[in-house]
């Protein structure tokens, strides 16, 4: 059976509509005869919403019973049972309450896309994991429940649902969305205009990045290589030069006009040519370009226009921005210049901009060097001057009355023989040498119109001519060739170069490794295989590009990293020349996987050797916190039950208190390290709902003296959106913290208030205080300030207390209270309630659901 399909409406912000349209698709769907059932949607008494369940078969939801209440989640097995073709699933980011069959709502969607059952759900945008921090920022709320942006990311299709601000602020005000008692201070804080823009644009920048993603791969699935100018994407061209930073900087101007346009730096070392490239401003501009959010590229070329033009197409590119030539006027000779071909070669599809900078026509500080690897083009010319032109100057001179004489015959036929060996190398200088040899014997050297020289002079005139010939076309080759082995080792140093600066720079991603690789070789995939031994299979480390080959052997290029790695590039073969160079890269991708290996490694150490000293916390707590009290305790009962002596009632009595403290003693210490053992773990889960603090806080002052904690909790106070239980447990530990250090029986002050979109509760107590030094090691755990005695704990309480208060999405810290003494304080996040005198933020039910 194959995977279901998973669609999933995205949501703008709440009350746009996401769970109305996923109905309206079930009712079209059953329409056409599809099996289509609820497994869970929940209508949050919307009206709208709840006619339009009305028609459809609604799966029945599982009961849970969690700390005295009963909760009800979308039960899975019924639903796996029902079997549907169809099963609509809301609220995606959902977490599921404790013992549930699955931690959160989009792990059982899994479960139904494994079993073959195609799923329609809801999310909205500020529960994306990777934008909590950008939502709270925005709207001053954290959101406690989120989605992976990879589970999303892999539905098959996204709708999203919008509105605009306006719209939505009407559908509230017409009671659509939450209850009149609501409306005023939803629309004053969570829904105001901005937070609702900010949050709309968050949903379309998102998707529209994913659209990007399904553009890419179709593009690349059918070979399109022409542009779709679908969004603004400027390339910049740089060529080392101090303009670099002008095109970067008019790049970054034009992206900002238009929202969601990208910029991509490209720099393209030719292989066939030195250029006056300088690595050290390379590097300015590629932090120049990241710093003003774009991406740097580097990737060889022999045809600088071509290999522009190429990356330019092959990224989707809309806009391409090129500085005016540093070339002089004579420079031109060359060539009409990159910018001008790049115009005249880009088509319709790309814009060109050609920038001014203060560097035009100053030069380009070096002059473009011939390479020995040339072209069949310049071998032809080399050819045709070197044979076909030493036939016509032959004709030429032939046709003069009275020639210049055989010295300056045979310096013109030396000239064309040295333009043949700059032009094709030596072969058609030797050619030359040869076809000139034989023209001087045969047209101007008597007797003429044969091959016989009668003069001594004339003879040596033509031997001197031929070495003279073979001599300057050697050396004129020689020097071509080195000077392409200098360009190309300047070519591979400036890669190098690059591949080290990643190194310093600790950059250690494969993928951004192994995409490099693709771009500087201009190769379609690039995948890093290993295996354990010369037997066993080859299995891929990473890959970039699309199907990249599973064995080294099936490969266009493989690069062999010690016995049993090995990078393999597909595209095209790539000459023998650039292997040292993709031998570094290899290297440095075997050091990059290794790297990672060893920083998992690490971090697996670290754990285990932070496990290790909670244990060695913890032997140390058992050995003497934890068996004093059961030293009291068994010396109690052991006089209770002996027969010599004849306890009086009040003796009794003292005995089993002793007994009912030091168990009291023994519950609070184990109840400490069972709650630190579950942070440890991570398998606190909080079950948020709102509440009020003075239903919680007086129940935790129970295991303190009477008359030890003077308590204002204000009435008008806001509701907070905690897990009681969890809230309880912090606020005793700290009071009890507090009283254990406040001097001479002296009350504590534990005082609440609001603070926009939270809400303080401040424990104060008047003991000697914390130095600075020491306020986050206090939160440690089996940590204990100063000269606490023995027995007074194992040092777990402020450090159990600030790990609920995080786990519920609140902060405890300590600071000084005035006059001497610490204070301890609680920031709890405010909850929809009730109308407040105090102005304050209001999260909607939804968006902590």
């Amino acid at each position: 059976m194959g995977r279901g399909t998973l669609r999933i409406y995205l949501g703008a912000a709440p009350g746009v509509g996401k769970t109305y349209a996923m109905l309206a698709e079930a009712h079209r769907r059953v329409e056409r005869g599809t099996d289509c059932v609820v497994a869970l949607v929940e209508h949050h008494d919307r009206p709208r919403t709840e006619v339009m369940l009305h028609g459809l078969e609604q799966i029945p939801r599982s009961e849970i019973d969690y700390r005295s209440a009963v909760f009800t989640e979308m039960d899975v097995d019924a639903v796996l049972e029902r079997a549907p073709a169809v099963a609509l699933v809301d609220e995606l980011a959902h977490t599921n309450v404790p013992g549930s069959r699955n931690a959160k709502r989009w792990q059982d969607v899994e479960e139904l896309l494994r079993a073959g059952i195609d799923v329609i759900s809801t999310v909205n945008i500020q529960h994306l994991e990777s934008l909590g921090d950008v939502v709270e920022s925005i709207t001053g709320v954290r959101q406690q429940e989120t989605v992976p942006d990879e589970v999303v990311r892999r539905a098959d299709q996204i709708e999203l649902v919008d509105m605009s601000p306006q719209a939505l602020r009407r559908r509230m005000a017409h009671g659509n969305i939450y209850q009149p008692d609501k409306l005023d201070a939803a629309l004053s804080n969570y829904f105001r205009p901005g937070n609702l823009t900010a949050l709309r644009e968050l949903a379309l920048l998102w998707t529209a990045d994913r659209v990007d993603e399904y553009l890419q791969q179709y593009r690349g699935e059918h070979n399109i290589r022409t542009t779709w100018q679908a969004r603004e994407r400027i390339v910049v061209g740089l060529t080392g030069g101090p303009e670099g930073r002008t095109l970067i900087r008019r790049a970054s101007r034009m992206a900002a006009k238009g929202s969601g346009s990208e910029i991509l730096a490209v720099y393209i070392a030719r292989s066939d040519g030195l250029t006056s490239a300088s690595p050290k401003e390379l590097a300015v501009q590629r932090t120049l370009v990241e710093d003003v959010g774009g991406t740097f590229h580097h990737v060889i070329g022999d045809d600088i226009p071509a290999a522009l033009l190429e990356f330019a197409r092959g990224v989707n590119a809309t806009q391409i921005v090129l500085g005016s030539s540093r070339r002089k006027t004579w420079q031109y000779i060359y060539g009409p210049g990159v910018g001008a071909t790049v115009a005249r070669e880009s088509g319709p599809d790309l814009d060109v901009h050609i920038v001014t900078h203060e560097e035009v026509a100053k030069g380009r500080g070096l002059p473009i060097a011939r390479g020995a690897r040339l072209g069949r083009a310049r071998i032809i010319w080399g050819w045709l001057v070197g044979v076909v032109g030493s036939v016509l100057l032959s004709l030429l001179l032939r046709s003069l009355e009275n020639g210049p004489g055989l010295a300056n015959d045979v310096l013109l036929f030396l000239f064309l023989t040295v333009a043949a060996a700059l032009l094709g190398g030596l072969r058609p200088a030797l050619a030359s040498a040869a076809v000139g040899v034989m023209l001087l014997n045969y047209w101007f050297t008597p007797p003429t119109h044969t091959l016989t020289v009668q003069d001594p002079e004339n003879f040596v005139a033509i031997v001197i001519f031929f070495a003279v010939a073979v001599a300057v076309s050697s050396v004129v080759d020689l020097a071509a060739r080195r000077t392409h082995q200098a360009a190309r080792l300047r070519a591979e140093s400036e890669i190098l170069s690059f591949l080290a600066g990643s190194v310093l720079r600790g950059e250690t991603a494969l993928d951004a490794l192994l995409e490099r690789v693709r771009e500087t070789f201009a190769m379609e995939s690039v995948a890093l295989l290993e295996r354990a031994s010369d037997v066993d299979p080859w299995t891929c480390a990473g890959f970039v590009g699309p199907a990249p080959v599973a064995r080294p052997d099936d490969a266009d290029v493989d690069m062999p990293v010690g016995d049993n790695m090995a990078l393999a590039l597909s595209g095209r073969v790539l000459p023998a020349e650039d292997r040292r160079v993709l031998g570094a890269f290899a290297a440095q991708a075997a050091v990059v996987l290794d790297r990672q290996r060893l920083v998992s490694e690490a971090d697996r150490a670290r754990r285990l050797a932070e496990g290790n000293r909670i244990r060695t916390a913890l032997l140390a707590a058992v050995s003497h916190d934890l068996r004093t009290p059961l030293a009291g305790i068994k010396a109690a009962v052991s006089s209770l039950r002996s027969d010599d002596v004849a306890w009086s009632p009040e003796d009794e009595a003292e005995l089993l208190e002793g007994i009912e403290d030091g168990a009291d003693r023994l519950d609070h210490l184990v109840g400490n390290l069972l709650d630190m053992s579950r942070l440890q773990t991570g398998t606190v889960t909080p079950l948020i709902r709102e509440i009020d603090l003075d239903e919680v806080v007086p129940m935790a002052l129970g295991g303190v003296p009477e008359g030890s904690v003077d308590l204002d909790i204000p009435e008008t106070l806001p509701m907070v959106a905690v897990d009681p239980g969890l809230l309880e447990r912090v606020v005793a530990n700290v009071v009890e913290n507090a009283v254990k250090y406040s001097p001479g029986g002296e009350p504590i002050a534990v005082a609440a208030s609001a603070h926009g979109e939270r809400v303080e509760l401040r424990v104060v107590d008047r003991g000697r205080g914390v130095p600075d030094e020491a306020k986050e090691r206090i939160f440690e755990p089996f940590q204990r300030y100063g000269d606490a005695p023995r027995g007074a704990g194992v040092g777990l309480g402020l450090a159990v207390s600030r790990g609920f208060a995080e786990a519920m999405g609140g902060t405890l810290d300590a600071e000084d209270t005035p006059g001497g003494g610490l204070t301890m304080v609680l920031t709890l996040t405010a909850a929809p309630g009730r109308e407040q005198a105090q102005d304050r933020a209001v999260l909607p039910a939804e968006a902590t659901s």
